[in-house]
């Protein structure tokens, strides 16, 4: 019902743009398939229909006609240019006077028409256990599935967040020697978002969009934002980051670091925490200094064990999600798929894990198992050679001429690993949570298909299903063409109506961000752009979701088709897009009895 309800809101939207009646197709962008080239034209726009009497211009119109009615507008566009460069902008067609009371006549009719066309249960729409794509994929052509562990198989839950971060607290307090004072900054569940950057020199933490512009706003030192303004100051001028910063390959410029896994949540936490005590007792410090033993510290918190402990000692509480992550395996092994498992951590934490997930039996599913791989480097290039390890995880000294099943290998890299399995291109596909460390490498250079696990996904698409996202955002960018409009009236009055309008815009733009995360608002957009993230999660992935229990919405033999989302330069022709992809999600039996 609920998409049914969409393709009626577009249907309307198409009906009322296409007669653009008092203009208000300027506020969309779906004039420029019903109004041709006139959606552009500028000042012909405000009041002049599309056409005499209401009819469409579209292709079915007469050509000679068509062509006959745009030298016309043209004609009068360029006498109205004139005008404007004048300081005098006014419509032929539009009130003389009183533009005042004509542009506010424009805004309250366009509110009543977004609110008459959002539908009650529109909003409902997206399913959180959706696969979105961005290549088309065919699951038939897919015979070898691998995976990576952590925040892959494996899901944990936010309470180790806060041990890693008070773990990494106390060895920044007690092994680097910091002001014990830091010592009472507690965990801020929800402060950071994965995606971020950090400008290790200035100390700064903040959200930069696919174009490397930094979303203002979203600027913090420590656990306080900048204003806009310092922010210009720091950057020249500009809120622009140059290329060369933030361009490195593994998200690693010569002064930017960008955030890219879930366990980076308390690493970016204590950083802002640290940073906020010396400034806020007036400390000198060096944020170069501040950054590496954050690092250091929270590298600890790995490398000495401390987070295999906790949750090999309480599974429950920190694992999410097992009985689903036996059912995706179950399915794929069952349906004759070869299964592989390529993962960073040691054998004998995965292997505690995967028994209270899937069982004591749980390499049976798997053709090979890869622990301790030490990715990137394991993707990228071919120095170090597999080792066995006997079923207590020690390492055995024989010469690895195959890999077998049942057998559990450390190390290795991918170029001997095609050449004992023969795995090779899109026949493959592969899942894990680390964009860089996981993806890039297996899609850029070997072909492989690539499958991304964001569990921010489930809290952001309960957050795009509100009644206030969707009506906020509607509003939004109604109001936005409204400003495109009816900008080129330029009298002192308008210009005052115009004033409030942007005001409004930002406010509105504040309340969507907000509901996201009060700090840096989506992970996936700054105010209108993909974030960075965004940019690289379609670049990495030819598909992404929230887990990969996602895969029990689908039949193995289902193919994946991208939405076609208009380019600037297109017209919304495909009015079917409305209710493809995450609104056409089959769901299957597997997924409606494990939830």
């Amino acid at each position: 019902m609920a998409s049914k309800k969409v393709v009626i809101l577009g249907h309307a939207l198409w009906r009322r743009s296409s007669s653009c009646r008092g203009g208000l197709c300027a506020g969309f962008n779906i004039p420029a398939f019903s109004c041709g080239s006139f959606a552009s034209s500028g000042t012909t726009m405000n009041k002049q229909e599309c056409c005499k009497d209401g009819q469409n211009c579209g292709p079915t119109k007469n050509a000679a006609a068509v062509t006959s009615h745009r030298h016309q507008i043209v004609g009068k566009n360029r006498a109205e240019e004139s005008l404007a460069k004048s300081g005098r902008a006014f419509s032929s067609t539009a009130p003389q006077t009183n533009n005042k009371t004509y542009l506010w006549a424009r805004y309250n009719e366009m509110k009543r028409l977004v609110h008459d066309l959002i539908p009650p249960g529109v909003c409902n729409l997206l399913n959180p256990s959706t696969i979105y794509a961005n290549n088309e994929v065919n699951l038939e052509e897919v015979d070898i599935y691998g995976f990576d562990y952590d925040y892959t198989l494996a899901q944990y839950s936010s309470a180790l967040d806060e041990m890693i971060y008070n773990k990494a607290r106390e060895f920044l307090v007690q092994h680097y020697k910091y002001p014990e004072g830091i010592g009472k900054y507690d965990y801020i569940p929800n402060f950071a978002a994965r995606g971020l950057h950090y400008d290790i020199q200035k100390g700064l933490l903040m959200k930069i969009d696919a174009f490397h512009y930094i979303q203002l706003g979203t600027v913090y030192r420590g656990l306080k934002p900048i204003p806009d303004e310092e922010v210009m100051q720091l950057y020249n001028g500009s809120n622009h980051v140059p290329l060369h910063q933030v361009s490195g390959f593994y998200g690693k410029g010569p002064v930017m670091k960008q955030f890219m896994d879930v366990f980076s949540i308390p690493e970016m936490t204590l950083l802002a925490a640290a940073n906020d005590y010396f400034i806020s007792n007036d400390i000198e410090y060096d944020p170069v200094h501040l950054y590496k033993d954050v690092s250091d510290a929270i590298g600890m918190v790995h490398i000495k064990g401390y987070m295999y402990k906790w949750i090999m000692q309480d599974l429950e509480k920190y694992i999410l999600r097992g009985d689903e992550t036996y059912a995706v395996l179950h399915r794929l092994a069952s349906q004759g798929k070869k299964l592989f498992l390529i993962t960073n951590s040691p054998f004998s934490f995965v292997d505690k894990g995967m028994k209270y997930m899937v069982g004591k039996d749980w390499r049976e599913f798997f053709d090979v198992v890869i622990v301790q791989a030490d990715k990137p480097h394991f993707f990228n290039d071919c120095v170090k050679p597999f080792r066995r390890l006997d079923g207590n995880g020690d390492m055995k000294w024989d010469r690895i001429k195959s890999l077998d099943k049942g057998q559990i290998y450390k190390q290795g890299n991918l170029v001997d690993f095609l050449k004992l399995t023969g795995w090779q291109g899109s026949k493959v596909f592969y899942f894990g949570d680390h964009l860089y460390s996981d993806l890039a490498d297996l899609m850029l250079r070997h072909g492989w298909r690539t499958g991304a696990i964001v569990p921010e996904l489930e809290v952001e698409t309960k957050v795009v299903n509100t009644e206030q996202y969707a009506q906020s955002l509607t509003w939004l960018q109604a109001l936005t063409g409204l400003l495109e409009r009816m900008q080129m009236y330029r009298d002192p009055e308008s210009k005052k109506v115009l004033q409030e309008w942007l005001k409004e815009r930002e406010e509105l733009r504040a309340v969507t961000k907000n509901l996201f995360n009060p700090h840096f608002g989506s992970i996936f957009r700054t105010c209108h752009n993909p974030t960075y993230f965004s940019r690289r999660l379609c670049r990495f992935s030819d598909l992404y979701m929230a887990s990969i229990s996602c895969l029990l919405n689908y039949d193995l033999s289902y193919t994946f088709y991208p939405r076609r989302t208009p380019l600037q330069h297109e017209a919304p022709l495909w009015m079917d897009q409305l209710c493809t992809g995450c609104m056409k999600t089959p769901f299957l039996e597997e997924m409606a009895h494990i939830r």
